[in-house]
């Protein structure tokens, strides 16, 4: 149909502009006739709309695009190819999907989402990574992938073209490709180009970016990035171009922007100590960087942008000192900006004296401030005669300023890009490259100038290359499919370029302009006029304006203001400003300018359109006069043009790959969409281009096989015909009338813009007529049976409603019968229940009235009692306290009198005191005195009579108690030294009873460090003997190496002589040491009891002194008792006899204190001379094994010196002896005990710990439980695993060490039968077979080549029994054994596993040879665990197995080196089935319709154009299910273990189940409904295959859990907060990102389904927002399980296995 027919159906939708959201949509509300000028609408907020069309045009609006073709990865796919089309479809993936890249043709679209998205990781690179550009969903790895594809096919290199607005995110588009690059190439020692790419960044954004109003980072300038490959395509190094630095950013900034950022990086670090000779300030102190306004930008450290700066430097190779050289430059130019000018008159000017700005500037350059003030205000002019110097006006001195700076600044930046070149240069020769261009877009701003001519230029020719291309490619498609070739009208941008290059161009004028001596931008507006207008229809003058021109460009009209071309064209730089710098003592700066013809500018290039890598320094010639300032006459424009020129020739040369990056929003909101910036952009960027030519021709593209599988609903039986092409071709002639909408091509059919949606449509009418038919159907049959069952249930509902209402009469009648009766009894019982209460209240009443009269009559009575029992008590506790007061007086009197007796007394004591101490010194140290005087102080303490009474202890309390009563009256007269007497006696007492605890103590920690010496004395004994059985053990080693180095009998027989007399020696040496050791023993005994002795009367000693010393406490702890209870003043007063015996009493336990303090000192001498006599006596002890050489005499003499000090020895070892044998018991017991602890508290924490598990498991789904319970069990498992490994590592140390010992045995008891057994045995066993095979030492090379490296693994799979070759080599092993060969077996080893290593690394591809090594390795390992002896591997053998078992070697550290060669055999098993998987995975897995029908195919447009591998849609899933039965069958025929077979069937559907999702995840077209099911049904089948191989139970369909969870996703409602709720609960195995990333993904396949809302993915996040996964988006395909080797015994004996004679081992004879 046409256009205009398909418009006049009813509910029509279409576009109509609207200039708030550029295109709106509508609905058509009446029917379309030719002539209708107006269009009743409906738009989609439900408002009705009146349409005019336009009257001239009569253009209808654009049709809107069927809903199932919205969303598409391609926008070519589209049916309707037009701007609002692209847009909706543009804004539809980024704000609904979340998917910022989308294909327009060979356009990649990036959309900046402002936010950092996990679609960049090295996972996503390896799914990339091999794909055709089509297989995938949209993305610049995508693009990446292919253009390194074409440079390996195709031998060209290739371009990346990276274009957008500033903040489109051209940048990081161009650093993502790069690291594609860097990750794919395989080159891993050069793989750091990249990263020295990426560290170059900090440097180019530091020097070449600034803020803007549009972008905080803006790139100031255009680069070209050539990445270097080799011959093996693998990156070799890199190369940067620049073009076009924005300079006058240096001098000039509009509000709101900022200068470059290196400036404020410097000014934000100008605090730095090595900054200081910089002199730097705040940046808005310095004119440069002021002019903005907004110094600042939100979230930018600038000195932390300073360090990283700096630190990308250094890693770039930069020194330090060019650093702090790059830094002065650049402060100088702040400085320089602060210069000023004081104008003379009009025509000169001059800077003010000592001018501390230029100062600063003259002392970081370097050169002489007169000569630099003199050229800033002056020019030299010359002439063919003379040469003048002419005073320059303020405003030319300002602009000369300014255009230094810039200089400086220009030819600082290419240094440092020169500098970056070094860095990234490689020596080695480049074969191809990979270009990317990352360069501005198209800009227009409200003032545009010069910056913005060159870029709108440069954008024009790249537009026209883009254009060009686009068209070739069209071209070359239908002449590929020959499809009459008809010219496609396009735009061409020539007449623009022209326009602005070509003689007499805008250029041309502007460089004619400057050569003038008195040019300005006003003539030349007006050459501009008078040139071009009305005459170039892209050329116009504004009406309000003389001073612009207006250019048509392709994608907008540009207004340019002519004020600062000519400045800004010419770049005038004074050559006697730029000779005063070059003649700067600071070594950089001429290095800038030196030779600055031969260094290339950003806009200049080699011939070859190549930056040279490094410069080679020239002497400067002899110049003609002029020459150099005909150089700086070369404009800017002109030097532009150049360098686009060489741009454009090497893109020419090279198969470009575009991506266009737009900015959705100015306010760099996170997906965030803005129609018409959107637009403007799309339009600038030539996205539109590209659909306008597509859609001028057959935009939709459609293979013969999708067109049929699509549209097969349309057909009928009949019309399906076994030729696929004929049958569309006539089911499109029926269906399409019009032949020019399409056109049948080789292999696909090419339809016209519409006709696709025209096809939808019928299939959509007729699917829906299908369903309208089904629906009538089901609902006719439901809405019988829903009336036949209503019938049903009314019976029912009636008989039972009857028989409802019959029971509840006969309820009711019973009911009032009990009623009834219910009142009776109701009545009588409350009457009586009133009657009960009254009668219980008067009783109560009653029974309180009485109690009270009662109680109150007693409280009377009590009163009255208590009343004449105080005034008893009153009474005589007012006489008692009379008394006392009387008895007070006559004590106080009392006391007075005694004081002044006790005065007198205390004279007489004092003398007595004095005579007393001189009595000590005389008889200090008299045991018998004290004696005598301790006998006397118990005579006269029991003898002595009392004055008051006849008990002497009441006496002495009644003293005591009087002395404490009167130290009142003694302290009121002031004299107290009796109590100062008595108070330092007892002060004494206590200090030599403390003295003496602290001498207790140092006994006994004497004592302690005596046993510590004797201790280290018996380890050092313990050491020595050891040390004497180690050398008659090497003794007696030496004498069997000996004997078995002399083959002879004679000398064998000598030998062994001599071996006898030694041992008989040594058996003598032994006896004696005995007899010394037992008379040692009896010695010390000896000692043992002089010293218990010793020590028995050293205890009674002291138990003497302390019990003495306790009864002197007892004693003055008496007198103080009896000083405090005296009360009788006569008792205590001088000179009665109580009183002279308590002056004896202190005076005698004083002496005895003394006499204590005395014997305490000499039993302290005594215990330092006993320290001393034991040295000598320890030293002795030291050198016990010397004692067997002495003499008996030595004894008595050592007796005679100090025999005590021997017992005291032979104690202590005794009791050391004892005492460590009951610590190593007790310990023992201790390690027992807690060790039963420590077990005791594993279990019950095992059992809390599978309590909680179970309670766990318990909450969880079934489907989790089991997991969790799988997963519980795994853990347990381990852990025992570990604890048996350790064990098992014990008892192998164990085994060994008493195998060596074992052998060290036998060598000296068999060696002089060795050589006779060695000859008999081979005789004997001839006779019965003991499964060994032997072989010659040199032919073990032979065995090696025959049995490894040359066995064909298919053969031996056959015709042999499995593991053939591990039984053999395991015989060969057995025999070495025998033999006792260590040598040899561990050759035959040694030899085996390089060997398999050979072959693995050889044929390490092939399938089979890899699973036939791993099986013989395996089994090789089994055997030798099987026959090594130990109990935990011959359970399952039987008695002749046992009897074969290894009897000389431990071969368990060669196990453990063959465990470790499985291991890496089992990995390269897996890589290789895995290459062999991947490619069938995708096709078989998804691709292919496995159920016939069920998916439809949807337009693909562009994205299969480039394909660089045929595509290969061989692969089914039977070609999947028939490889596995491959790998199972050979598997089984090389008789692997079971469990091993398991193990790697687990990881193929690993690999089968993360290859599937990842590419699920990461391909849009396949996340619909149908392909869910295709999935499942391929699950099931895969599930099918493991019943019939029993391999359920090996964990392979866990591995396919994802996925099956994945496929229900797509499968399952999702709609309501049930469903997500429901899905939640079910995607248990997918993460957050792979649940939300399908959702987004989802696609309808037909208009019956509906799309996610993105409210419901929404609900889906916070539904899961607390579940802790990993946020990796895909699979690790790579991830292979650890692998375990259960030991699997063979129950085949070793003697039955023949040597098959195909395998050449005639030299191996069976023994």
């Amino acid at each position: 149909r046409s256009f205009n027919e398909l418009f006049q159906l009813l509910y029509a939708r279409v576009w109509i502009p609207d200039p708030e959201e550029v295109w709106k949509s509508a609905e058509l509300l009446k029917d379309y006739k030719p002539g209708d000028k107006v269009l009743q609408l409906r738009l989609e907020e439900g408002k009705d709309l009146e349409y005019c069309l336009d009257p001239k045009t009569k253009e209808l609006p654009p049709l809107r695009n069927p809903d199932i073709l919205v969303g598409e990865n391609d926008l070519t796919a589209l049916s309707y190819l037009h701007e609002p089309a692209v847009l909706h479809n543009l804004k539809v993936r980024f704000i609904d999907s979340k998917l910022i890249y989308t294909y327009c043709g060979i356009v990649l679209v990036a959309i900046n989402p402002y936010e950092q998205l996990p679609i960049y990781g090295e996972d996503i690179i390896n799914a990339y990574s091999g794909q055709n550009m089509g297989d995938m969903d949209p993305h610049i790895f995508a693009v990446a992938e292919e253009a390194y594809k074409q440079m390996a096919r195709d031998e060209r290199n290739q371009s990346i073209i990276v274009s957008g607005e500033s903040g489109a995110g051209k940048t990081v588009s161009a650093k993502y490709a790069m690291r594609y690059f860097a990750t794919v190439s395989g080159s891993a020692s050069e793989a750091n180009v990249e990263e020295k790419v990426l560290a170059s960044n900090p440097i180019m954004e530091s020097i070449g970016n600034a803020k803007t109003t549009r972008n905080d980072n803006s790139s100031r300038f255009g680069k070209y990035i050539e990445i270097g490959f080799d011959k093996r395509y693998r990156i070799i190094g890199a190369n940067m171009r620049t073009y076009l630095l924005e300079k006058s950013r240096v001098v000039f900034q509009a509000e709101e922007e900022r200068n470059y950022h290196i400036f404020y990086q410097l000014c934000a670090s100008a605090a730095l100590p090595e900054f200081k000779t910089l002199r730097l300030g705040n940046a808005n102190y310095f004119h440069y960087t002021k002019q903005g306004g907004s110094p600042v930008i939100d979230g930018v450290d600038d000195a932390k942008e300073m360090a990283n700066t700096r630190q990308a430097c250094t890693l770039l190779g930069i020194s330090d000192s060019y650093q702090m050289g790059i830094f002065r430059i650049l402060a100088g130019i702040l400085h320089l900006g602060n210069v000023e000018f004081a104008s003379r008159d009009s025509d000169s000017c001059t800077v003010p004296p000592k001018h501390e700005p230029l100062t600063i500037f003259c002392d970081l350059m370097g050169v002489e401030y007169e000569e630099m003030a003199h050229w800033l205000c002056h020019r030299k002019l010359a002439t063919a005669t003379e040469t003048y110097i002419k005073p320059i006006s303020k405003l030319h001195a300002i602009n000369a300023r300014d255009a230094l700076a810039k200089h400086i600044y220009a030819n600082l930046f290419n240094w440092i890009v020169d500098h970056v070149n070094k860095a990234l240069h490689a020596t080695v020769k480049q074969h191809s490259f990979i270009g990317v261009l990352d360069i501005y877009g198209f800009e227009t701003f409200e003032i545009n100038s010069f910056e913005q001519f060159c870029i709108n230029y440069a954008n024009e020719k790249l537009q026209q290359q883009f254009n060009m291309h686009v068209f070739k490619l069209e071209q070359e498609e239908y002449m590929k499919e020959q499809i009459p070739w008809t010219l496609i009208d396009f735009y061409d941008n020539q007449p623009c370029i022209n326009l602005i290059e070509a003689k007499m161009g805008v250029l041309d004028l502007l460089d004619e302009e400057c050569k003038m001596p008195k040019g300005s931008d006003d003539s030349w507006a007006q050459k501009l006029y008078n040139t071009h207008l009305n005459k170039c229809a892209l050329f116009e003058k504004p009406r309000m304006s003389n001073k612009a021109f207006i250019i048509k460009h392709f994608a907008d009209k540009v207004e340019y203001q002519c004020e600062g071309f000519l400045e800004k064209n010419k770049d005038t730089v004074y050559e006697e400003q730029i000779k005063v710098l070059k003649s700067s003592k600071f070594k950089l700066l001429p290095e800038l300018f030196q030779d600055e013809e031969k260094v290339l500018s950003p806009t200049s290039a080699t011939p070859s359109g190549r930056v040279p890598l490094s410069r080679m320094p020239i002497k400067p010639a002899k110049a003609r006069p002029g020459q150099a300032s005909k150089e700086h006459k070369k404009t800017v424009g002109h030097q532009f043009r150049n360098s686009l020129h060489l741009l454009m020739e090497t893109l020419n040369a090279t198969t470009p790959h575009y991506v266009r990056c737009i900015k959705p929003n100015d306010f760099k909101f996170p997906f965030t969409f803005d129609e018409k910036r959107a637009v403007q952009q799309l339009r600038a960027c030539g996205v539109l281009e590209t659909i306008r030519i597509s859609a001028a021709g057959f935009p939709s593209r459609w293979t013969y096989q999708e067109f049929f599988s699509r549209y097969r609903v349309l057909m009928k039986q009949r019309d399906v015909l076994g030729d696929r092409k004929q049958t569309c071709k006539n089911v499109l002639e029926k269906l399409i009338q019009d032949k020019d909408k399409y056109q049948f091509g080789k292999t696909k059919i090419f339809f016209r813009a519409g006709q696709v949606a025209y096809l939808e449509k019928i299939r959509a009418d007729k699917l829906r007529a299908a369903c309208i038919r089904i629906q009538k159907t089901i609902r006719g049959w439901l809405m019988r049976k829903k009336y036949i069952r209503m019938r049903k249930a009314a019976i029912t509902i009636q008989r039972h409603v009857r028989g409802y209402q019959a029971r509840c009469y006969a309820k009711f009648l019973r009911r009032t019968r009990a009623a009834i009766t219910i009142q009776k009894f109701q009545r009588m019982y409350v009457v009586r229940k009133r009657y009960q209460c009254m009668r219980d209240a008067t009783i109560a009443l009653q029974a309180l009235l009485r109690g009270y009269m009662v109680r109150n009559r007693y409280q009377m009575m009590l009163r009255e009692h208590k009343s004449v029992v105080i005034q008893k008590h009153v009474r005589g506790w007012l006489a008692r306290r009379r008394y006392r007061r009387t008895l007070r007086a006559i004590v106080y009197l009392q006391c007075c009198y005694r004081r002044m007796m006790a005065k007198r007394e205390l004279k007489k004591l004092k003398i007595e005191a004095r005579s007393v101490e001189r009595y000590k010194k005389l008889h200090i140290g008299l045991e018998n005195k004290i004696m005598q005087l301790q006998r006397k102080i118990d005579e006269q303490v029991k003898g002595s009579p009392s004055p008051a009474s006849g008990k002497p202890c009441q006496r002495l309390g009644y003293l005591s108690q009087h002395c404490g009563r009167s130290q009142n009256a003694l302290n009121f007269l002031g004299k107290g030294g009796w109590n100062s007497h008595f108070g330092s006696l007892l002060s004494v007492a206590e200090s030599m009873e403390k003295k003496l605890v602290e001498e207790t103590k140092q006994l006994e920690l004497d004592l302690n460090d005596e046993r510590l010496r004797y201790q280290n004395l018996l380890n050092e004994f313990s050491r020595l003997e050891e040390r004497y059985d180690d050398l008659k053990d090497e003794m007696n080693l030496m004498v069997v190496s000996d004997s078995t180095q002399e083959p002879s009998e004679k000398k064998a027989a000598l030998d062994m002589s001599l071996f006898l007399k030694l041992q008989k020696r040594v058996s003598e040496l032994e006896q004696e040491k005995h007899s010394l050791l037992f008379s040692y023993l009896n010695e010390g005994f000896l000692v043992f009891t002089l010293v218990c002795a010793e020590l028995e009367y050293e205890s009674l000693k002291r138990q003497e002194l302390e019990s003495e010393n306790k009864k002197l406490k007892n004693e003055l702890n008496e007198l103080q008792k009896a000083l405090t209870e005296t009360r009788a003043p006569e008792v205590t007063a001088p000179g009665a006899p109580a009183y002279r015996v308590l002056l004896d009493q202190l005076t005698s336990v004083s002496e005895e204190l003394e006499v204590r303090k005395e014997e305490v000192l000499i039993l302290r001498s005594q215990l330092v001379s006993q320290k001393e006599a034991i040295q000598p006596k320890v030293n002795l002890t030291q050198q016990v094994h010397y004692v067997e050489k002495q003499s008996p005499q030595d004894y008595h003499m050592l007796n005679e010196d100090g025999e005590l000090w021997l017992a005291y020895e032979g104690l202590k070892q005794a009791n050391r002896l004892l005492e460590s044998q009951l610590q190593s018991q007790k310990k023992s017991h201790e390690n027992e005990l807690e060790s039963l602890r420590g077990e005791i508290q594993s279990l019950k924490e095992e059992n809390n710990r599978q309590q909680q598990l179970l309670a766990q498991n318990l909450q969880l789904p079934p489907e989790a439980r089991i997991e969790a319970s799988l997963q519980h069990e795994i853990t347990r498992l381990t852990n025992e695993n570990l604890d048996l490994m350790e064990q098992l590592e014990k008892q192998d140390k164990t085994v060994r060490k008493l195998k060596k010992q074992l052998k060290v045995f036998a060598k000296k008891i068999d060696f002089g039968l060795l050589c006779d057994l060695t000859v008999i045995k081979p005789i004997c066993f001839k006779k019965d077979f003991q499964g060994m095979l032997e072989y010659k030492k040199e032919d073990e090379q032979k065995l090696v080549k025959n049995l490894i490296l040359e066995l064909k693994p298919r053969g031996v799979a056959v015709n042999l029994i499995p593991g053939l070759p591990a039984y053999i080599l395991f015989m060969c092993v057995r025999h070495a054994d025998y033999l006792n060969d260590d040598q040899k077996v561990r050759s035959l080893l040694t030899s085996t596993i390089n060997g398999i290593k050979k072959v693995l690394k050889k044929r390490g591809d092939d399938f089979e040879t890899v699973s036939f090594w791993l099986s013989n390795t395996c089994r090789f390992l089994h055997c030798l665990k099987q026959y090594s002896g130990e109990e935990g591997f011959m359970k399952h053998n039987t008695p002749r197995q046992n009897e074969h078992c290894l009897t000389n070697f431990d071969l368990a550290e060669y196990r453990q080196v063959l465990s470790d060669l499985a291991i890496q055999i089992y990995q390269q098993l897996v890589r290789v089935l895995e290459n062999i998987l991947q490619p069938m995975i995708v096709s078989g897995m998804l691709e292919h319709e496995t159920i016939q029908g069920v998916s439809g195919v949807k337009p693909t447009g562009l994205r299969k154009r480039t394909s660089s591998i045929a595509d290969e849609g061989t692969y089914t899933l039977d070609s999947i299910i028939r490889q596995l039965n491959s790998f199972h069958s050979v598997m089984c025929q090389h008789g692997m273990d079971p469990e091993l077979i398991k193990q790697v069937v687990k990881q193929m559907f690993y690999i089968i189940g993360a290859v599937t999702l990842n590419n699920l995840l990461l391909r849009k077209d396949m996340c619909s409904w149908s392909k869910g099911m295709q999935i499942r049904y391929n699950v099931s089948q895969l599930e099918e295959w493991l019943r019939d191989k029993n391999l359920m139970n090996s964990g392979a369909k866990e591995t396919l859990e994802p996925l099956i969870q994945a496929a229900q996703l797509l499968q399952v409602k999702k709609k309501t907060d049930e469903d997500a709720e429901a899905i939640c609960s079910m995607c248990n195995a997918l993460t957050t990102a792979q649940i939300v990333k399908v959702l987004n993904l989802y696609t309808p396949v037909n208009e019956f389904e509906e799309r996610v809302l993105v409210s419901f993915i929404r609900t889906i996040q916070v539904r899961l927002r607390d579940r802790k996964d990993s946020p990796q988006l895909l699979m690790d395909a790579k991830h292979i399980f650890p692998v375990t080797f259960p030991f699997n015994p063979s129950s085949l004996a070793l003697e039955t296995i023949q040597i098959p004679a195909s395998l050449g081992l005639g030299f191996i004879s069976r023994v």
